[in-house]
This record gives structure tokens, sequence and C-alpha cells, in this order.
């Protein structure tokens, strides 16, 4: 059992936190918001993650998981601290590391025995070297050894816990190799490839990683404007294309682009990175501007069809930035909506889990709705924003005798074109062809 502090307890922290004591260790959870802390060990998590609340309630009862807002009764004992604190974008697109500065200044008035510190945030190429110096600014007595570890985390909301406990790999890095090696340790029992490196080629892995998943989405949804002009289906574009090894069919589905807090920031900070250091990050850029304006594809596309949108009802399904999860950054509802309402429409809403988060954000700018069929309800419209479950296999039926105009655009490419518009809905996919012969695509 080892002795493990984890700074932070958001989605990255807290899954960290929380499956590292079911590994068997023994964990303090930092949080400086005391009722955060305190509903935390009651079991409230202030975030959803499928599967995280009952590995957390275990490991409470258990007495492997605890939370706390006292530094030194977190580090009291610790032998390793995760770093897994925000790093918002700046308004460059630079990463803003103030809350590792301040987690690291923290850690190190601590420091009393031989430490190793390891930064899970998402942090810009250098930051390991620089939180090293942060500590050894601050610790009262330099001559602790300590050691900075780079480990970025490959997290999927929705999947978090399942892939903290899978990994496709772990990757870590450090100038000193016999700390990178005491936290490939704690991973060991999940028997996963372990890649150590130093600091800086560490931190750039989860940057390019990122990048080229945002790059394959902003790719495809590119072939998906081209597809719908010249009557092809990018669904089976995909398909074709995915089937090739070299290429494999994850992160192929098009749709109104990516949101959250990973892709938009990482790639921004990134393109920061490189132009700020002499290079062009031209690829960079254009894949965040394919992103963005397929939400104003998606919205132009709506007034197409419509002939307008003033005085129109349309009703949003889903409103996170992907399914199984409540994380409303940066989701593409938000400006969808936003467009909507400033050409006059007025806007109902749905989202199994998302709703609250959503309303802080939206406030009473929409209306909330208890079910999708409610959404339904006298709109002119229907907009698929995310792919939940529950909307997949919808009474289509009873939805169309709902709406007052029988309106599907499917931003996901969820429901099958033949079948809506053998119903008599008017619909509309993303990619889905446009020609002569199926008018309705």
């Amino acid at each position: 059992m080892r002795e493990i502090c984890v700074i932070g307890v958001g989605y990255v922290g807290l899954v960290t936190g929380a499956c590292l004591a079911d590994l068997g260790n023994h964990v303090v959870c930092l949080n400086r918001n005391q009722e955060k802390a305190d509903k935390l060990k009651q079991g409230v998590l202030p975030i959803y993650e499928p599967g995280l609340e009952e590995i957390v309630r275990r490991n409470n009862d258990a007495g492997r998981l605890h939370f706390t807002t006292s530094y030194d009764e977190a580090m009291e004992d610790a032998a390793f601290v995760f770093i897994a604190v925000g790093t918002p974008s700046g308004d460059s697109g630079e990463a803003d590391l103030a809350s590792v500065k301040a987690a690291a200044t923290d850690v190190a008035r601590r420091v009393h025995q031989p430490l190793d510190i390891i930064n899970k945030s998402t942090v810009p190429i250098g930051t390991g070297d620089w939180v090293a110096d942060v500590v050894q600014e601050h610790m009262p007595d330099p001559d602790i050894p300590f050691s900075v570890v780079s480990n970025p985390e490959f997290l999927r909301e929705g999947s978090a816990v399942y892939d903290w406990m899978n990994p496709d790999r772990v990757v870590l890095g450090s100038t000193n190799r016999e700390a990178a090696e005491r936290v490939a340790e704690l991973y060991y029992p999940l028997h996963a490839e372990t890649i150590i490196t130093d600091l800086r080629t560490a931190e750039m892995i989860k940057y390019a990683s990122n990048a080229f998943l945002a790059t394959k989405i902003s790719f495809i949804n590119e072939m998906a404007n081209i597809c719908e002009v010249l009557g092809a289906d990018v669904k089976e574009v995909a398909r074709g294309m995915g089937t090739d090894h070299r290429i494999s069919p994850q992160f192929l589905g098009a749709g109104i682009g990516w949101g959250g807090s990973c892709f938009p920031k990482d790639v921004k900070a990134l393109a920061h990175m490189a132009a700020t250091h002499g290079t062009h990050p031209q690829m960079l850029r254009a894949v965040m501007e394919i992103n963005y304006d397929q939400r104003k594809r998606f919205v132009s596309k709506l007034r197409h069809v419509l002939g307008g949108l003033r005085g129109k009802t349309i009703g949003i399904l889903g409103l996170s930035f992907k399914p199984n999860t409540d994380d409303m950054r940066d989701a593409p509802s938000v400006e969808i909506i936003n467009l909507l309402r400033y050409e006059g429409a007025q806007v109902q809403a749905y989202d199994p889990v998302a709703a609250e988060n959503a309303e802080r954000i939206l406030g009473d700018a929409i209306t909330y709705c208890e079910d999708p069929y409610e959404v339904a309800e006298g709109a002119d419209a229907l907009l698929l924003v995310a792919e939940w479950n529950e909307f997949k296999q919808l009474n289509m039926e009873r939805v169309k005798s709902l709406m007052r105009e029988p309106v599907l655009l499917d931003g996901r490419n969820v429901y099958d074109p033949k079948r809506m518009r053998s119903l008599g809905f008017t619909y509309r996919g993303m990619g889905r062809g446009y020609n002569s012969r199926d008018r309705g695509a």
C-alpha cells in the first residue's frame, strides 16, 4: 500500500484518486472547497461519470480514500503527490498555469520527506522543469530529495474509469528515471505498456495525441461537407476508410464537431506554443476553424430548411458536449443555441444529466424539458446535438405526432435517413448525401 496525495477532484483528479485507491493504495484527495469535500465524504460527486460513484463509495467505506481541504493532512504521509488541477485557456490560447503554480508552491512548503511529484494536468512543454524550480524555491529544507514526473492522462469523459483501469499505455517522463520507475510501479497491476521518456517528450505526447484525434474529426467533417454537395454518404465513406488498419474507424464520426475540456484547450495551447516559438501551425489552425464552422453550418442548414428562424420553436436533444457526461465546457449546444436565439428562435431542450450545468451557462434563455417527447411538442424542428443512447430508440412516430413541423436535423448521424423519410420527416444529416435521386438525405 502506497501513501498518495491527489490535488484536484475534477474529472482527472477524482478518477485518478478513486482508481488508485481501488488498487489498494491509501489516497487522500485534496480540494480547497469545504462544501465539495464534505459532499465527497458523503459519496456525493461533483461530476457525472459512469461507474465513478460506486468506486468512490467502495473505497471511502474501506478507508482507502479520504477527502480533505488541508494540505498538511493530505501530505502528512504522502510519498507521491499527483497534481491534477485545471489549466484553462488564456486569452491567446495559452494554458493558464496559475493553479499548477499554487499547488506546486503549497506542496513545496510541506515537503518533509523524499517525494515524487507527478504532473497529471495537461501542461505546456517545459512545465515539469518549471514546477521543479518552483518546488525548489519554496522548500523549507532544500536538501530533501524530490523528483518531478510527467504522467499525462488519456481519459475519455464518459468512459474515464474504464480508460484508467484499461490504459493503452502509461506515459511517464522525468529527469530521474528511478522516480519514473517508482511511479510506473503504481500502474503495475494494470499490465499496461509503459513508456518512459524525458519530461518534455512526455508532455508533448499528450498534446500530439489530442491534436491528432481532433484532426481526424475535423478531417472527416470536411469530407462530410464535400460528401454533402457531391451526393455521397460520409458514414459509408468513413466505414470504407476505417477498415484500413492504417487509418482505423476510431474518431471518424462526422457531425457538429468536438468540444469539451481537452481538445479545444489543447489544440489552442499547442498552436500558441508553436507560434510563439517561431513555427507556423497552419494545420492546427485549420483543424480548429473546420470544427467551429460545423456548428454554424448546422444552423445554416436549419435556416435553409425552415426558410428562416424568427418565431420558430426549436427542440434540442442533448446539451453536454458528448454523451455519458454532464460536462458543458465548450459544448457545441451552447453556440448552436446562442445562434438560434440570435436569429429569433425559441429553444426547448432536454439532456439526461447536464441540464443543471447547462442552466448555469444558459440561464433562463431556453426551456428545460423533462424528456425527449416534451422537447418535440410544438417544435418546428428537432435537432440531435449529443447522441445519448436514449435518443437512439425513440418512438419516432410519437415524436412526429407531437411536432408542429416534422423537421429533423441529425447532428451526429444517428438515425437512418430512409426510415426517417418513410415516417414523414424532413431529415437532414451531416454529409449523408443530397442529390436528385435521394432528396431527403
